[in-house]
């Protein structure tokens, strides 16, 4: 099983809790079809809304993927592609809590890679991030 990271508003994270379901790059396919039935996603949120100047900077949902079922949704003029997400009861971690533990933030300028949108997480920054989101949930 693969564990990702997903980059998304914390608005859209809450919508997309709410339905059960993951949108990334902007409804694009490719992203969602990285993913297969049993990983972990882990939504990192760098801003409370999209387009957002000030900064949140926290992990802020994670799941599992139950199938690899791939559909694409009718939002009137917007056709986002969409996959089921089975979320855990969690609470929201500023990535500056963990940041001193994660191989992903070991590097300069590690956070150029958080503009694909959706980037594979080692097995042991997965299981740090989700303790620290489940704990007390």
């Amino acid at each position: 099983m693969t564990s990702w990271l997903g980059v998304v508003s914390a608005e859209h994270v809450q919508r997309a809790v709410e339905l059960g379901i993951a949108q990334l790059g902007h409804g694009k396919r490719s992203g969602l079809a990285r993913m297969q039935e049993g990983d972990t996603l882990i939504d990192y949120s760098p801003s409370r809304r999209l387009g957002d100047t000030a900064p949140l900077r926290q992990f802020t949902a994670v799941g599992t993927i139950p199938d690899n079922e791939i559909w694409q949704a009718d939002e009137g003029s917007f056709t986002p592609f969409r996959r089921r997400v089975r979320y855990e009861a969690s609470q929201p971690v500023p990535l500056e809590a963990l940041k001193t533990r994660l191989q992903l933030t070991s590097t300069p300028n590690w956070g150029y890679q958080l503009r694909r949108g959706l980037v594979e997480l080692t097995p042991a920054d997965a299981a740090i991030i989700r303790s620290a989101m489940c704990r007390d949930a």
